[in-house]
């Protein structure tokens, strides 16, 4: 049977021991985000008693039935794929969106959380590696994104995810991971309010931490391998 609590501890040791390796950043926490897709809202409720105060959902139809049954008051991150028709969805279960990646799609959640009159906290999804199998704006087009997402009024950007390629030797993450933490600096220095780097999963996310990341998507470290 998998230990919910005991995972945690292991995986918030190994945040630690990231966070002592950085070069830069070094005092900067790290926020954990609970992944617990496909995983049951007892799982989550077991995260949550042992502190996670953050969790993470893939998927609004699983999202809306595990939150009818959440009694307790955590930050509701959506970290997958988002759909311009199910934005309103989102933007009345999520605190923050970390996949926005298209003009289209940033204005679909403006006008949903315009339309219950909230300033809805997002991330730009970016592709440095442009898989083909992922989301995300590509490096050359985030500066117009940037300037979208900014002249929406219901918008607040936060920041920056990045999800890296699922490599066989996952030291080939970490140029990707470095240069995002460049950008996220470098954009961050004309801004306020723009403070969360997301990047690293299971696989990756000690180098993730090393190169930056001050915000980790954790599943299957945590919950075990997911019932698909």
């Amino acid at each position: 049977m998998v230990s919910v609590v005991e995972n945690l501890q292991l995986v918030q040791n190994e945040i630690e021991i990231s966070r002592s390796k950085r070069t830069m950043a070094k005092n900067a926490l790290v926020t954990l985000v609970a992944v617990t897709k496909n995983h049951g809202v007892e799982m989550m409720q077991q995260a949550i008693d042992a502190g996670v105060k953050n969790i993470g959902e893939n998927r609004i139809q699983e999202a809306a039935e595990k939150f009818k049954s959440l009694n307790s008051e955590v930050t509701r991150h959506l970290i997958g794929h988002l759909q311009t028709n199910k934005a309103k969805q989102a933007v009345r279960l999520f605190d923050l969106i970390h996949s926005v990646d298209s003009e289209n799609l940033a204005a679909a959640i403006d006008k949903a959380a315009y339309s219950i009159g909230k300033i809805q906290n997002v991330l730009i999804q970016v592709n440095l590696a442009k898989e083909d199998s992922k989301f995300g704006v590509y490096e050359e087009n985030l500066e117009n994104l940037i300037a979208r997402v900014d002249a929406l009024q219901n918008l607040r950007l936060c920041g920056f995810m990045l999800i890296a390629p699922n490599y066989s030797d996952v030291e080939n993450c970490r140029p990707l991971f470095r240069r995002m933490n460049e950008i996220f600096v470098e954009v961050g220095k004309a801004r306020q309010n723009f403070d969360i780097l997301s990047m690293g999963m299971t696989h990756d996310y000690k180098i993730a931490i090393e190169e930056g990341a001050n915000l980790v998507r954790i599943g299957t470290a945590i919950f075990g391998e997911r019932n698909y």
